[in-house]
């Protein structure tokens, strides 16, 4: 029997499978086609054979790191979400993913990334709590400015400069995108126009729908004016959670307790690597540490001159052998 495909992806949280709308676009899409995957759910991205999350561990493409190659990749192993769809209608979801990337994604960042109050009380503190120890003190960080970097590509490079002027384009774009007269009724798949029924199969645009919708409506945050306008809509509230309750059943995204794993192909914490990443990681927190250490001053090295320790040292010499006397 072949080995099965790999899948590393960010833990749950939040009553969702994972956090990351990347990884939770790859997940929701294998559900959705029966893929049989060995999941990886980890908080450490330096556990996944790439470095980054998510990533898939093939057998004939080796490792795969990007969404849209994950997703291509099952569907050449015959697991594609789109195979009723009619030229037209995959023409349509490919400008529809791309909508999503324009109008979504800036403000999924926007929210979790940049506003500042969202940022330090919910996502860098679910991530510091999260990540283990040491790599919780600067991964949270590495990834807000690799974000911030994503935005900007999307935005342009001056985006941040004005950081009211973005929250409010970034806003309305997300607004209007949620507009169901802007793509009308459904046209075999899809969400807007119309609440969630079972009457269809659920297509790969399914999947980057909900992976950019649930986080908005499930994360609790501070700062949650687009959340309080998307709870609002009630066909997408319930579009959300209808795939919830579908694909992801038990405690809406809330691993199951443990059954055998050769019932499930899943796994949340082993991995072949362990011992040498945790190794790896206490030396690193440990450098990091002491480096801080030295260069913040707390700790510092001292030196005398050895003329002016030989001299003291021939005294205390001396001192003991008068007290022997």
């Amino acid at each position: 029997m072949a080995a099965p495909m790999e899948l590393y992806c960010w833990a749950g949280g939040w009553g969702l499978p994972s956090v990351d709308p990347d990884c939770l676009t790859v997940l929701t899409y294998a559900r959705f086609t029966g893929a049989p995957l060995k999941i990886h759910k980890i908080a450490n991205p330096w556990r996944s054979p790439s470095g980054t999350l998510p990533a898939l561990r093939t057998k004939d493409e080796g490792i795969l790191s990007e969404t849209h190659q994950i997703i291509t990749h099952l569907r050449k192993q015959k697991f594609n979400a789109d195979y009723d769809l009619s030229a037209r209608q995959g023409a349509d979801t490919l400008a529809f993913v791309s909508l999503l990337q324009k109008k979504l994604l800036p403000v999924l960042i926007h929210t979790f990334w940049v506003d500042a109050r969202n940022y330090v009380e919910h996502t860098r503190k679910w991530y510091a709590e999260t990540i283990p120890f040491p790599l919780n003190f600067f991964l949270p960080g590495r990834m807000h400015k690799r974000q911030l970097e994503r935005l900007q590509m999307i935005c342009g490079e001056n985006c941040l400069e004005n950081e009211e002027a973005l929250e409010k384009e970034v806003t309305q774009q997300a607004e209007d995108c949620f507009k169901p007269t802007l793509y009308g009724p459904r046209t075999g798949w899809g969400f807007w126009g119309a609440p969630f029924s079972f009457s269809f199969r659920p297509a790969s645009l399914d999947a980057f729908v909900f992976s950019h919708l649930a986080p908005l409506l499930k994360a609790k945050l501070p700062n949650g004016k687009l959340q309080q306008h998307l709870k609002a809509l009630p066909n997408l509230c319930d579009y959300c959670t209808a795939i919830l309750s579908l694909y992801f059943p038990w405690n809406e995204g809330d691993p199951p307790p443990p059954v055998p794993k050769a019932a499930t192909g899943e796994e949340a914490e082993e991995d072949p690597y362990k011992r040498r990443n945790q190794i790896l990681s206490v030396l690193v927190g440990l450098a990091a540490m002491i480096g801080y250490a030295f260069l913040s001053g707390i700790v510092s090295v001292q030196r005398q001159a050895v003329s002016q320790l030989r001299p003291r040292a021939i005294a205390l010499e001396e001192e003991e052998e008068e007290k022997e006397e």
